[in-house]
Formats: structure tokens, sequence, C-alpha cells
């Protein structure tokens, strides 16, 4: 039988350590021969990335070596960091950022890089005994140059393909090693606002010759081309407002294949992001977004489309090779999981998962996706998680708590997912409502496109609806309203703190609090993210002052509580401690956990836990609950 306890105080089986103890996170799938290869980032191993193979004859086991690490800091988000051909590996080590050849059953080797010289989305051309990457020069002083690079495989010497724009990403030779394609973007454009399609012949000597522009710009961005077989251009691209896909020649003119008010692309923070997969036969294996839910065709080459199943409603990138496919995906009971797909005969394998589910289903809070009426007439969009646990009912006519999540980006998405770190709020009886709020994606090109100039504005705004239309419709206590978020999520935190009065506490995870600050102190790939966000700096720098939540902290009267990595170079800690300051010399209840060799979010073990017990504990004591032990 149920027991009677007040909301917050329920004694749940989820706990902190659950999400990081025998957990892993699953990304960059590749296949090369009969072999699977996959990373997985262990936070009880330092947060460190392995590369793991599964063989086959089924046989699963680590490639990297004790103590190295598979991770590239280009665009310091990272992204694709190693490739596979023929069984050899090409990887970048964390600790140098230079690049290792490791060949089958033999030690890691270093191809003799440059330090100062970063490496990510490398892809092989065995015909010139080289590897095409995007390379990150950091070795001249002042901003970063990016540019197309050639690393020779005999002696590690790195030559520019291509130079001279502010950003490059997603190389890919065609099939005969004829073309290289890749996507370009300048300041002060973000990859999701204007990267264009760039195709040039390789010559002899292996340069580029004339490069043309097929595709993308302002209105049309672009994501992840690919060749196809029969030597055309596929490329997820904006033309219609929505991220759609599209076959082009060699001059440009395109067809798109599966037209759909949906989201094939996603916003590409990191190199190496995949939706999509051209297949030996000349189909397309397609992931695309709607509603918040993602979905899987096949798009044959006659134009007819064919859903395959999927047992997700997430799926984070799809990559693969001839008729074989692997999908990462997830769903609001399953884990993450690494699946194989065969197209030959539509059976799928799941090959790992970030870990096994460590409760009962029945303790999960199954996801509602909802809209709601915002400012200015407006719908936003949202993920509401209600309380649940079977062990324990509230009062009679107590309302719950209401846990608002903001989500970094801000161009990014909330999903309808399990998430141990959500179900560890609703298991002790705290709703938890995931915004998407004007700008995420998922909604098309027109919804994102809503935080243009009005970020601090939008976000706030969808956050504090999102919350009191569920206090509306008696789904939370609209006394006990809570709210928070990680890098852009934290300042929409700071935000709704600081120009608003709907929440009782909140949680900043590495925010930001001087938008100004950040224009004059981050890396290179968002130094001018802003421009659009909120204007041109320093000439709106009046702009810059009027939605910086640190310059209006004595507006802010409820508790806070700052989380922060002291080796952020994304948000670096001065902003965490300049806010923290600020309340703290006024008297307001205010705590600093700062996390040292911590970057742009945490990845140790015992860090990703304390961050959650003390963010619970502290709204416990805000609300005057006593979490249970």
């Amino acid at each position: 039988m149920a027991q009677i306890a007040p909301y917050g105080s329920w004694r749940s089986p989820i706990t902190a350590a659950m999400l990081v103890t025998k957990q892993v996170s699953l990304s960059w799938p590749q296949i090369d021969g009969a072999d699977l290869y996959w990373i997985e980032g262990r936070p009880q191993e330092g947060g460190r990335n392995v590369l793991v193979r599964r063989a086959a004859d089924g046989t699963i086991s680590d490639v990297t070596p004790t103590g190295m690490n598979v991770r590239t800091l280009v665009h310091e988000y990272g992204g694709l960091s190693y490739v596979v051909d023929q069984g050899e590996v090409f990887f970048v080590e964390f600790s140098d950022q230079t690049l290792y050849r490791q060949r089958p059953g033999e030690a890691p080797a270093p191809l003799g890089t440059p330090a100062g010289l970063r490496f990510a989305e490398m892809v092989v051309d065995r015909a010139r005994n080289r590897l095409i990457a995007i390379g990150e020069d950091h070795r001249g002083d002042g901003e970063a140059q990016n540019y197309l690079v050639a690393v020779d495989l005999a002696s590690g010497a790195t030559t520019p393909l291509l130079t001279g724009r502010d950003f490059v990403a997603a190389p890919r030779l065609s099939p005969d090693g004829a073309w290289l394609a890749w996507l370009a973007w300048d300041h002060p454009n973000m990859p999701w606002d204007a990267a264009e399609l760039w195709v040039a012949p390789v010559l002899a000597d292996g340069s580029l010759g004339t490069a043309r522009q097929l595709a993308g710009g302002p209105g049309d961005s672009c994501f992840q081309p690919e060749w196809a077989a029969d030597g055309s251009l596929l490329v997820v691209a904006e033309r219609s407002g929505w991220w759609n896909l599209y076959r082009l020649d060699l001059d440009g003119n395109a067809t798109p294949l599966y037209p759909l008010e949906a989201e094939f692309g996603q916003p590409l923070w990191q190199p190496g992001m995949r939706t999509y997969l051209p297949l030996a036969d000349g189909n397309v294996l397609a992931a695309f977004c709607q509603s918040s839910r993602w979905q899987m065709a096949l798009i044959h080459r006659d134009g007819r489309t064919e859903p395959i199943d999927l047992p997700v409603s997430v799926i984070n990138i799809v990559n693969g090779a001839g008729e074989r496919a692997l999908i990462i995906g997830s769903s609001p009971t399953m884990p993450t999981t690494l699946f194989l797909l065969d197209l030959a005969d539509r059976s799928l394998t799941p090959i790992r998962q970030s870990g096994e589910l460590p409760v009962d289903p029945a303790y999960l809070s199954l996801p509602e996706v909802i809209s709601f009426p915002s400012a200015g007439g407006r719908t936003a969009y949202g993920i509401f998680y209600p309380p649940h646990n079977p062990d324990f009912v509230a009062p009679a006519g107590e309302l719950p708590p209401l846990l608002v999540m903001i989500h970094g980006g801000p161009t990014a998405a909330a999903y309808p997912t399990l998430r141990l770190s959500i179900q560890y709020w609703t298991s002790r009886g705290i709703g938890v409502l995931d915004v998407n709020y004007g700008g995420s994606t998922g909604f098309g090109r027109a919804y994102r496109e809503l935080l243009d100039g009005r970020w601090g504005i939008v976000d706030v705004e969808d956050c504090v609806a999102g919350a009191q239309f569920l206090a509306a419709n008696g789904k939370a206590d609209p006394a006990r309203l809570l709210i928070t978020g990680g890098s852009a999520g934290g300042f929409t935190v700071l935000a709704a703190l600081a120009f608003h009065h709907t929440f009782r506490a909140g949680a900043s995870h590495f925010g930001v609090a001087d938008l100004a600050a950040l224009a004059r102190d981050t890396h290179k790939f968002e130094s001018r993210y802003l421009d659009r966000l909120i204007g041109p700096y320093p000439e709106r720098a009046d702009l810059y002052q009027a939605r910086s939540p640190l310059y209006h902290a004595h507006q802010i009267t409820c508790p806070v509580i700052f989380f922060q990595g002291l080796e952020d170079k994304v948000v670096p800690p001065a902003q965490s401690e300049a806010m923290y300051e600020a309340l703290r010399t006024r008297g307001i209840r205010t705590e600093y956990v700062p996390f040292p060799g911590e970057q742009h979010g945490f990845r140790k073990a015992e860090n990703i836990i304390t961050a959650l017990e003390r963010e619970l504990a502290f709204y416990g004591e805000v609300l005057g609950f006593t979490p249970a032990v």
C-alpha cells in the first residue's frame, strides 16, 4: 500500500550514483568491414572516451589502451575524433590533441602532427596515403584558424587544402576519390544560420581545383553532405523552412527526396553529426523529427518511402556502410542503445546499452509532449514529466513542486526520452517540465529564429509561461516553482529570476551572467553567436547590459545555487563567480560549487553525483521538505 508523504520527500530507488555507476555514454558509431566501432564516455574512469570494437564473432573489447582518451577539442565542444579504415584506427588523443595511428594488434603510435593543431572528422584517402580533416590551428596569436588539412600518413606532415573561411566541416571524399565536398561558413553566422555546401575536384598532386558552391547560405543552411553510389551528392538543406533531404548534381540542381514539415537535420554543434545514411543500392535511410519525436524512413531510389519501425523516440545518430546501419537511440523506458539494422532482412540487433535500467520500470514517469500559450500569442512546447512513485502518494489537496529545465544552446532541443537525471526528481515527487522555448530546433526555421535579437526575452517568457500553464491546470504548485539550466540554459535561469518573480529558487550550471563578458571572452566558434541573438557588440552594448542578469542582480530575491567547471573555456568561471558574489553581498541565500578539472559540463562521476545531490538538498531547504536518504 502506498505511503502518504509530502511531495519532494518521497524515498526513491533512483540515486545520483545510478547516473554514473555502470553507466556510459554512447556516440560516434562506425562500421569497418565486419567490425563495429563506437565511443564510450566513462564517468567512472574520469570521464575519458574509449573506442570500443565488436568483432565479427560478437566479441566486444576496448581498442583504446588504459590511460588514453579519444577526444578532440575542435570548437571546444569536440566531435568525431576517430576514423577506422581496413582495421587501422586514426584518432585524436585528448591530452595533446595530436593524431595517433593504431594498427590491428599494436599499441597506438603518434603520427607526428604538430602541437597546437587540433583535428576532427578525419577521412582516409588511401590513394594518396593521407587523411583529410578539419584542422583548427592554435599556433599563432589571436583567433584560431580553421581549415581543411591533409595529413601525410608516412610523416605526419600537414598541408592546408582550403583556407580563408572562418569555419569548415564535413569533408567528404567521393567514392572514386576525384571530388571533395565540405561545408563552410563565416562569422557572424553559426552553421545552422548559413552553412554552405561546396565541392572541388582533387587534382593529381592532391590539392583542390576550383571550388564551386552547390547549396546553402543565409536562409538555406546545409547539414551533412554525403556522396551517393551514383556520384550524386546528398545534403540536408533548409530552403523550404525545414531541414529536408535533397539530391544534387554537380551543377547544383536539387531534387527533394522526402518533402516534410519535419527536421532531417540538427544544429551542427559537433562536427561529425549524422542523421541519414546513403545505402549501396541507392536508397537512403533517414531519421527525422516531428513534434519532438524522431522517426525513421527508407527513401527508395524511385521515390517511394517506407517507414522503419524502431523501439525509440529519439535518434541521436545514424551511420554505417553497405546495407548495414548503426543507430543510437532511446525511448522513455529504454536507456540509450546502439542498434545494428540490417536492411537486407530488416533485422534489428541491440549491440550495446548505456547501462541497464537500474530500477523497476514502474518507478518511471512517462513524458507528455505539451504545447501552451506564451507571450505575444505564441505557442511554445515542452515535455512534461509528472511526479511518480508507486510507493508514495501526497496528502490530499497538496500540489507538487515543479522543476522547469532549460536546455542549453540555446539552439538545441529537449526530447521525450529516458533520462535518469529527470527521473531522479519525479520519483521524489517533483514534476519536471523540459521546455522547447522559441529558438529551439525541431520545429522549423521560423520557430528557431524567434530568438533572433530576443535571447533573454522569448526563452524566458516561454519558460515562465510553461510553469504558469501547468500551475493553472492543477499540475504544479504555483508557490513551489523551481528552475534549472546549464550554459545558455543557465543564462535563461538567471534572466528569469532577475526579470520575473515566478520561481522560488534556481540553479545555474555554468550559466552566462554577463553577455558582454561572454562576447569578449569565449572561444572562436561562439564568439559572434550573440550578434544574432542579441545584436552586434560593442555597437549595441546597451542591449547586452539590459539583458545581462549580472547588471540586474539586485532584482533577484530568491535563492540561487551555482555549479561551475574551473577549466571551462566556453563560459569561464568568472561568470558564475561574479553572479554569486553579487547575490552573496546582498544577503541572498546562495551557494557556489566549483569543480576543479572540469570543463563545459561535468564528466567525472563524483562531480555529477555531487551536483545533483547538492541541488536537491538546496531545494529542500528552500521549500521546507527533507529529501529522503
